[in-house]
C-alpha cells in the first residue's frame, strides 16, 4: 500500500489483531483455559479487561473458545475507542448467529445455545474505576492486553489487584520487553541509536505528572509479581513478528507496519540527540520498505498468567 497521509489510531487497533493472534503464547493461552475450567468459579464468570480498546479481547476469548458463558467489564481511557467497541461488538456477535439485545449503548447481551455474554463498556480512566470500585464489586478474571508497560508498574498493581476476587486470575499479554527489530539494516550504527532513543523516552514516559512506563516491562514484570506476593502461574514469550509473503502483509497490516513507523517518527521528531535530515530520510526509506513488502518488525513481548492469594 502506498505511504498514508493519515493515521487514525482505531484502523491501527483493527489492523493488529492479526498480528496479536500469532504472537499471544498458545501455551500460557491453554494454561489459563485449564486453570478456568478448574476453578470454582459461579456462573457467569466475571471478566474486568482494562485498557480494552476497540473490544477485540472479547472477540478472541469466545472465538478461541475460552469462555461460553460470562459478564465481561471492558474499560478505556479513550471515549473514541469506548465507541467503536459499541459499534464493532454487535456486528461480530451478529456474523457467529448470537442473538443481540443492546439494553444500553454501554451494555448489551450475546446469546446462542449453551453461550450467554454479558458486555459493560466504559470509557474511564484506569485509576478512576478503580478507586470507585474497590470494595464495591470484584472480578474472577483481569486482563490487561499491551497495556501494563505505559504504566509504572510497581505503583499500578496494588491497583489492579485490588479488583479481583480472593483467588482471582489475572492475565496479562504483549508486555513489551525491549526489543523493537527493522530489517533488513539501513545503517547498523544509526539503527541501533533509533532504537536505543526510542526506548528511552518509554523509560522517560511522564503521564498526568507521573512516570508511565518501562522499555523491560516484561522481564522486571516477575519481580514486581514477586514483590507483592503474587502467584505466577506460566508465563511465556509473544513476540510481534510481521513480514509480507508471496501475497503481501496479511489483511492490514500493510497499514500497522506504516503505522509503527510513524509512531517512531512522532516519537523522537527533533530530538537533540538525532540529525534531523538524516532522520528524515530514515523514516522515508523505512516507509518505501514496507510498500516494496521488504521490511520485517519484531517487537519483543512476554505474556503473564497468575492469581491472588484466597483468603
Amino acid at each position: 500500500m502506498a505511504i498514508p497521509t493519515d493515521y487514525n489510531f482505531i484502523r491501527y487497533l483493527a489492523s493488529k489483531k492479526g498480528v496479536d493472534d500469532r504472537a499471544l503464547n498458545q501455551h500460557v493461552w491453554a494454561s489459563l483455559k485449564r486453570v478456568l475450567s478448574t476453578f470454582n468459579f459461579e456462573s457467569p464468570v466475571n471478566v474486568l479487561e482494562v485498557g480494552a480498546g476497540i473490544g477485540i479481547m472479547v472477540e478472541r476469548m469466545f472465538d478461541w473458545g475460552l469462555l461460553d458463558e460470562a459478564a465481561y467489564t471492558a474499560m478505556d481511557a479513550e471515549p473514541s475507542n469506548i465507541a467503536e467497541a459499541q459499534a464493532r461488538l454487535p456486528r461480530w456477535a451478529a456474523r457467529r448467529g448470537f442473538n443481540v439485545w443492546r439494553e444500553t449503548p454501554a451494555q448489551m447481551q450475546f446469546q446462542q445455545v449453551g453461550r450467554k455474554i454479558t458486555v459493560e463498556l466504559e470509557a474511564i480512566d484506569v485509576h478512576e474505576f478503580a478507586a470507585r470500585e474497590k470494595g464495591r464489586r470484584a472480578w474472577d478474571v483481569l486482563i490487561a492486553h499491551a497495556f501494563l508497560d505505559l504504566m509504572n508498574i510497581p505503583r499500578a498493581l496494588p491497583m489492579l489487584f485490588s479488583l479481583l476476587k480472593p483467588g482471582g486470575l489475572f492475565y496479562f499479554t504483549i508486555t513489551f520487553d525491549g526489543a523493537t527489530i527493522l530489517q533488513p539494516e539501513l545503517d547498523p550504527e544509526f539503527d541501533a541509536h533509533i532504537e536505543a532513543l526510542y526506548h528511552r523516552t518509554m523509560d522517560e514516559r511522564i503521564i498526568a505528572g507521573k512516570p508511565s512506563g518501562d522499555s523491560r516491562s516484561g522481564r522486571h514484570l516477575f519481580g514486581h509479581l514477586r514483590d507483592v506476593g503474587l502467584e505466577l502461574l506460566d508465563a511465556g514469550s509473544s513476540d510481534w513478528v510481521v513480514f509480507a509473503g508471496p501475497s503481501g502483509y496479511p489483511a492490514d497490516e500493510a497499514y500497522f507496519m506504516h503505522f509503527i513507523v510513524h509512531t517512531i517518527q512522532t516519537t523522537l521528531q527533533g530530538h537533540p540527540d538525532l540529525d534531523a535530515a538524516r532522520f528524515a530520510d530514515w523514516i522515508e526509506q523505512r516507509h518505501r520498505q514496507i510498500e516494496r513488502g521488504e521490511l520485517v518488525y519484531i517487537a519483543h513481548q512476554l505474556d503473564f498468567l497468575g492469581r491472588v492469594q484466597s483468603e
